[in-house]
């Protein structure tokens, strides 16, 4: 898994590509860690080559959805979605706890 972080002025661009399983979601958490440690709770997550995601890696999701959330400070926005990837989310019933878009662009705009 490669992760590859992009600030713009109101807020940062995580694109992730690969598998985000156990053995990678800790380097995800750390990219998404480093973004909030900045004091950046408005993220979008461009996940167009996200090939896999298991539990953990919608565990870290999860969670650094709920540290965005707190004190309405922002969120976390993901974007094209595999559709593999939007049915497993869809399945878990993680596509309500997350506002997703077909384009970062939009997904900016929308932020």
């Amino acid at each position: 898994m490669q992760t590859q972080h992009t600030q713009y002025k109101r807020s940062d661009l995580l694109k992730v590509s690969g598998r985000v399983d156990s053995a990678t979601s800790p380097q995800f958490a750390d990219a998404i860690n480093a973004i909030l440690d900045a004091g950046r709770f408005k993220i979008i997550i461009d996940m167009s080559e996200v090939e896999f995601i298991s539990s953990a890696g919608l565990r870290v999701l999860v969670n650094a959805q709920k540290v965005c959330k707190r004190y309405n400070r922002g969120e976390i926005v993901l974007s094209n979605l595999p559709p593999k990837i939007y049915s497993a989310m869809d399945l878990a019933g993680f596509t309500t706890l997350f506002k997703i878009f077909d384009d970062v662009l939009t997904a900016v705009g929308n932020l």
